[in-house]
């Protein structure tokens, strides 16, 4: 969910849309003061509720285009086994650094207009708990006093990054700050003018000592569409961005960074180049003169928003399409898929 993917991408957070959603939270006249209380507080029913009873469920089994692993380091993909997953759409996802946490977008019914789809207290971004070797039910995460809608999380130490479509942003889609809570998050703020209107970042990830931010951009002298940059933490700021280079970026769209917790693999979303149909998770590793290898694809078939567990098992957005039989193709719905590293 960023400002900058393009409204081709089948990404769920589309710039285009995002920004019918502003225009729709602006002519809607909402006043964002401070003291004002979220209008979905404790108005949020659970997920089922909120999925309409003709959404059906994506299963493997009825997947027209099943995520195609191209690495022998992991297992086949699955759907996670854990109370995330609905027959609603999930995407977006992330762990904290430690596993103890993972927060993901929730939309009910991915046929629902992005404006319409604003006014539902269950769209959003929820987080799970880890509870022995389990997962806690997801909760609504609220993260504004009014209206709108949260994407693109990731955490840092006691700190949430989200990506947000709101009243008072520097554009359609500003990056967010949020310190932890207890189990929540409070004190949401703008991560400023610098991030959003100087340097346009978007979906982005944090290396582990918080130094250095990888994110994507379209840029005067990149490849060509987006490309994938780094910058290092100056000061109360951020320096120059520098261009990963061209073994990590060509002349399509290179977005969606994830960098593992060592520091040497960095995953993103790329349109598969071996034959499949849409987007494909790529990996980049890190070489001993410290530039980044060539890019590998690594999962075919609308898998993207890569993510990484502690342990290096690989999490990943897989859409579900109709029948390409039956005309231009569409979302379904979405899940969180796992595929174990080896």
């Amino acid at each position: 969910m960023s400002a900058p993917v393009r409204s081709g991408s089948p990404a769920f957070w589309p710039a285009l849309a995002l920004a019918f959603a502003l225009l729709a939270l602006v002519a809607a006249g909402c006043e964002c003061a401070p003291e004002r209380v979220h209008p979905c507080l404790g108005q949020v029913p659970a997920r089922s509720a909120a999925i309409p009873a003709d959404v059906v469920k994506g299963t493997p089994a009825s997947d027209f285009f099943p995520p195609l692993l191209r690495s022998a380091e992991f297992e086949d993909p699955v759907p996670w086994a854990s109370p995330v997953n609905t027959a609603g759409a999930e995407d977006s996802p992330f762990f904290s650094p430690d596993g103890s946490r993972f927060v993901f977008v929730f939309v009910p019914d991915v046929r629902v207009p992005v404006d319409k789809q604003m006014q539902d207290c269950t769209v959003g971004l929820w987080q799970t708990v880890r509870q022995g070797d389990g997962w806690s039910e997801p909760a609504r995460l609220l993260l504004s006093d009014d209206l709108a809608l949260d994407g693109c999380p990731v955490i840092h130490g006691d700190t949430l990054w989200f990506c947000s479509v709101r009243a008072g942003n520097y554009r359609e889609v500003d990056a967010y700050l949020a310190t932890r809570q207890g189990d929540g998050w409070a004190d949401w703020r703008n991560a400023g003018e610098q991030l959003n209107r100087e340097r346009q970042i978007g979906e982005w990830h944090l290396s582990a000592d918080g130094n250095t931010l990888y994110f994507g951009a379209e840029r005067g002298g990149g490849f060509g569409g987006l490309d994938l940059y780094a910058m290092l933490r100056s000061g109360d700021g951020w320096g120059e961005p520098v261009n990963l280079g061209a073994t990590v970026n060509d002349a399509g769209d290179q977005a969606m960074p994830c960098l593992s917790a060592d520091g040497s693999e960095l995953w993103f979303n790329s349109n598969s180049k071996l034959g499949s149909t849409g987007p494909a998770t790529w990996r980049s590793q890190l070489q001993l003169d410290g530039s980044w290898g060539a890019a590998e694809e690594i999962v075919s078939n609308f898998a993207g928003e890569p993510n990484l567990d502690p342990d290096g098992n690989l999490y990943f957005v897989h859409h579900y399409m109709t029948d390409p039989a039956a005309g231009p193709i569409q979302i379904v719905e979405a899940d969180i898929y796992l595929a174990k590293r080896r």
